[in-house]
């Protein structure tokens, strides 16, 4: 498959690039359990290459279908702290609870083995807004000037779950820092990741950091303010984002190793309700070899449902 074209086509499957560095649409396939391995490994390479695909019209998909195809991407893994909308592993995504990730964020990255993959299901969607980000990690690495990206690659950081959420959302209704306080942050989790780390699959580098970053290990808070920001800007260039428009029946797949992701907010008080299903990751390499490592608690607990993040890939 090369990238360089608009549209390529693998056996029956379309896929067609919607931005220049990152993003492409995939036609041809109806997203189930009982797809061949032959096309399983088709979109995971699809995958790879765009950093996040899409597919219209999935709308034959439930909890259950949606659990499936995940199973053949790797191990589903449940959200560590919020109980998932099934029991299992779907997370529910409803702007009736304050879910509007409107904050450029990397998925559970406050644990060492984060997620590899994330699949989102739209259910329900607003008659305007809700458009979700992703930005592409790896060419904002590549983008950086070598002084930058020899200083990245030399960088740790200090990820949490534990943030100032009012701050961070003036407006957040109550029940939303209800679920905050009581719910995502019921058990608090501080990890220590590389700034950049080196991907498994296509042993790209990709910067490491989102709104779960609490500080550069070794810096003060101003220092560390100053090379997040910097760092940051870069994977939000425009250049290295594209921007998903949501019909209900869309599902939205993406590496999330060399992404980063935003929920815009401005879709008013209308009902936004997607799903969510994870596939277990493994512990991230910096460019010296150095592993991630977690800080606390001692061990990462499993959720109410499923193995603990990063126990179908622990060595």
């Amino acid at each position: 498959m090369t990238t360089a074209s608009v549209t390529t086509e693998i056996s029956s499957l379309t896929v067609t690039k919607i931005g220049g560095r990152i993003g492409a649409e995939i036609g041809g396939v109806r997203l189930g359990g009982d797809l061949s391995k032959e096309t399983v490994a088709e979109i995971r390479a699809a995958l790879l290459a765009h950093k996040v695909v899409f597919f219209r019209g999935q709308d034959h998909l439930d909890e259950a279908a949606h659990e499936a195809f995940a199973q053949l991407l790797g191990a589903p893994v449940a959200h560590p702290t919020v109980p998932s909308a099934d029991g299992r592993y779907a997370l529910g995504i409803d702007s009736h609870h304050g879910a509007r990730a409107n904050q450029w964020h990397t998925d559970v990255t406050f644990v060492p083995a984060y997620p590899a993959f994330s699949i989102l299901r739209a259910v329900t969607i607003p008659p305007y807004g809700g458009n979700t980000l992703w930005a592409n990690t790896a060419t904002a690495y590549a983008g950086l000037p070598e002084p930058l990206r020899a200083l990245a690659d030399s960088l740790r950081a200090l990820h949490s779950n534990e943030y100032d959420y009012a701050a961070l959302k003036p407006d957040a209704l109550p029940e939303a820092l209800a679920q905050y306080r009581e719910v995502f942050t019921s058990t608090s989790f501080l990890t220590e990741h590389p700034v950049v780390r080196v991907h498994p699959e296509t042993g790209e580098r990709t910067l490491l950091l989102g709104n779960f970053v609490q500080r550069i290990a070794g810096l003060t808070g101003r220092d560390s303010r100053a090379l997040l920001d910097l760092f940051q800007a870069h994977i939000e260039s425009p250049e290295n984002t594209v921007r998903w428009q949501w019909r209900a029946g869309d599902v939205a797949i993406w590496d999330n190793r060399a992404t980063q992701h935003y929920g815009v907010d401005d879709s008013d008080e209308h009902e936004r309700t997607l799903r969510r299903v994870t596939v277990d990751g493994d512990v991230p390499v910096g460019p010296d070899g150095t592993p991630s490592r977690l800080i606390s608690p001692e061990t990462v607990p499993a959720p109410a449902f499923g193995i603990a993040s990063g126990a179908s890939t622990a060595v």
